[in-house]
């Protein structure tokens, strides 16, 4: 969790730090001319503001900052915002994250005045937008660093005029957003460790360890003699060169008042801790950041993380398929022809293409657990980024039902999601003409959307299935102020917390 303290004080009269008061501050448009609007802020502080020589150079343009000193001699930081007309909640949670960056390496205590920052008269909005922001963006990771890099702020209290009666639901509301920041924070920590520290088996203990203070969750974990037993073909032929032993993680949370009517939603991540290419090795350029192939995993643990601490209504399972893709003279060759636990057989043509060989044994044994929704997340293909850039999560699935609420549960958390087709032609070019499959189609044409449809061979029952790819949107997100600019992202927890908690299955 983070070190910060997050208090809220309501029906505020004065302000509870003497160190920095922070206010939020609008401009609106005359013209071409751009006009302070200050009009939330208490008399006393546009009295010091205005006395400031300099003050009328300030308009409010966003991310734009004044400081001044109160009456009392506290400093004061009025913060852009810039128009309020054109203030939406993503240019607000961006804002927020910049001006977390800026102030909390200067300061120990700050007065947050929420009023000032209120958009669209919506008060618990605004606030768990704020909140979300700084709680995202307070992130570091320095665990392998000798010298660490310590946030001088410690106390941040939310200040505002509204009455007491409403502290109990923006309590409420801060527990959960700093309950889902501290699933991102977990699952940013597991995709930054190098394959030197997490390897497949330090990988499960350290799950195994993480979910036994969680109530209503069951663990179990299948070893490689496990996975024989399952006939996972597919999954043992990525894990061949490996010195490290395979990991299937299955984690179960069911509601204490579960009946036969209670939905079941399966999650699925691709855990490859670290992807050499195999045989078909990696230009030395791209082996770089490998470690990062697991942050599908990852992003499935930190939803399920985040849902089972709020004792969901669902049954939710969880599914890390964990190995290393490395090499051997156990590695499997290209031209390997190997057995899926479903019993189709699959062409290896290109090792390379691995983390659709772990999912789709991983996908068969999911879907024999009868779930209604089978969700999966991998980095999966470079040709994502190609298709939507380092912006976008690709979405590919065989329910427009499933894919439309993603997409809405994405939209409402601001994280962007596309969908892609896939086609009867795009199935076709994945048969193999020696075995049932192959694990890459003719061209590279369409690689993401071949990917999924190789993957949907392994979907059974009628399960409503989706399939998330975020090679893009994984890591190194530099335009988002809250993600790390270097690093683990965490995008797509949110969007998966808010589908679940959504409820339309």
């Amino acid at each position: 969790m983070s070190g910060i303290n997050y208090k809220l004080k309501f029906a505020n009269k004065s302000y509870e730090s003497d160190e920095l008061i922070i206010l939020g501050s609008f401009c609106k448009s005359e013209g071409k001319k751009k006009i302070l609007n200050n009009s939330t802020w208490p008399a006393e502080f546009k009295d010091s503001f205005n006395s400031h020589k300099y003050s009328s150079e300030f308009t409010g343009e966003k991310d734009s900052s004044y400081t001044f000193f109160s009456q009392d001699g506290i400093k004061v930081i009025a913060y852009g915002l810039g128009d309020k007309k054109e203030l939406n909640e993503e240019s607000l949670r961006k804002s927020s994250a910049t001006l977390f960056k800026s102030i909390s390496k200067k300061y120990k205590t700050i007065s947050f005045d929420l009023d000032s920052f209120t958009i669209k008269n919506n008060e618990e909005k605004s606030f768990s937008i704020i909140q979300e922001a700084f709680a995202l963006t307070d992130y570091n990771f320095d665990k392998y660093k000798s010298t660490k890099e310590n946030l001088k702020l410690k106390t941040i209290i939310f200040e505002t005029k509204l009455p007491k009666t409403k502290m109990q639901k923006f309590k409420t509301i801060q527990d959960e957003l700093l309950c889902i920041a501290d699933a991102i924070h977990f699952s940013r920590d597991l995709v930054n460790d190098p394959p030197n520290v997490l390897n497949s088996e330090t990988y499960a203990k350290r799950i195994e360890k993480d979910v036994k203070s969680f109530k209503g969750v069951k663990v179990k974990i299948l070893d490689k003699a496990d996975l024989k037993k399952e006939k996972m073909g597919l999954f043992l032929s990525v894990n061949a060169g490996s010195a490290y032993g395979p990991r299937l993680v299955h984690l179960t949370y069911t509601p204490s008042k579960a009946t036969s009517k209670t939905k079941h939603i399966a999650l699925v991540g691709k855990g490859l801790t670290f992807d050499t290419g195999g045989y078909s090795l990696k230009p030395a350029a791209s082996i770089i950041n490998m470690k990062f192939d697991m942050a599908g995993s990852a992003t499935v643990y930190g939803a399920f993380r985040a849902l089972v601490q709020q004792s969901p209504k669902v049954k939710i399972s969880c599914f890390l398929g964990i190995t290393d893709n490395a090499v051997s003279g156990l590695a499997t060759m290209p031209d390997s022809i190997c057995t899926g636990r479903n019993g189709k057989t699959v062409e290896i043509l290109n090792t390379d293409a691995e983390g659709r060989l772990v999912l789709a044994d991983v996908l068969d044994y999911a879907c024999d657990q009868k779930p209604d929704v089978v969700i999966d997340v991998a980095t999966l293909t470079g040709a994502c980024l190609i298709a939507l850039g380092n912006e976008v999560c690709g979405l590919m699935s065989n329910s427009d039902k499933l894919a439309n609420e993603l997409q809405k549960s994405a939209k409402e958390v601001d994280e962007y999601i596309w969908q892609l087709p896939i086609i009867p032609e795009w199935a076709k070019d994945m048969k193999s003409n020696i075995a049932d499959l192959k694990n890459i189609g003719g061209s590279r044409n369409a690689g993401t959307a071949k990917a999924a449809a190789f993957l949907q061979e392994f979907i059974k029952n009628d399960v409503q299935w989706a399939h998330l790819d975020i090679a893009g949107v994984g890591d190194s997100q530099s335009h988002l102020p809250y993600c790390p600019a270097k690093g683990a992202s965490g995008l797509m927890i949110r969007t998966l917390y808010r589908y679940v908690q959504n409820g339309k299955y």
